[in-house]
């Protein structure tokens, strides 16, 4: 007859090694489900902001593209206002002809030249990287090292 504790001894023996067979599978699919979703967030992230970013420059240049139209209307008006002016100080017509467009352009493309500048800097400010992603990978890191150890 088998001696009864070394049949309980060899089962408990059986039963801690599926046991721990059983922890390490498991371990491995949630690290791995870990690992796809996360995936999964870092895609979505990534989506949301290229597709904010599209979105605001149409609508930037939507706006620039109307306000472009509307300006050409004002700054012919504030040439010919200029001009008169130009013409009231004692210029000749033909001074005023070109000395108006040319104070007025200079205006113009200074002001422009402001925005182009602070357009660039902002653009430079966005960032592509899913930082949400970072942040909960690293969280995942410390999880699976808290499971192993």
């Amino acid at each position: 007859m088998a001696d009864p504790r070394a049949v309980a001894a060899s089962s408990e023996a059986n039963t801690r090694s599926e046991s721990i067979a059983d922890l390490i599978k498991s371990l491995r699919d949630e690290a791995l489900l870990l690992v796809r979703q996360e995936v999964a967030l870092a895609k979505t992230e990534i989506s949301e902001k290229i597709a904010r970013i599209f979105r605001n420059t149409g609508y930037a240049i939507a706006g620039a593209l109307v306000a472009f139209l509307g300006l050409v209307f004002i700054l012919q008006a504030v040439t010919v206002l200029t001009g008169i002016g130009l013409k009231a100080a004692g210029l000749t017509d033909e001074q005023c002809l070109w000395l108006a467009p040319l104070i007025v352009g200079a205006v113009v493309a200074a002001i422009g030249i402001i925005f182009v500048t602070k357009g660039i800097a902002t653009l430079k400010n966005e960032s592509l990287v899913p930082q949400k992603t970072i942040d909960s990978l690293k969280t995942d890191k410390t999880w699976i090292q808290n499971k192993t150890t």
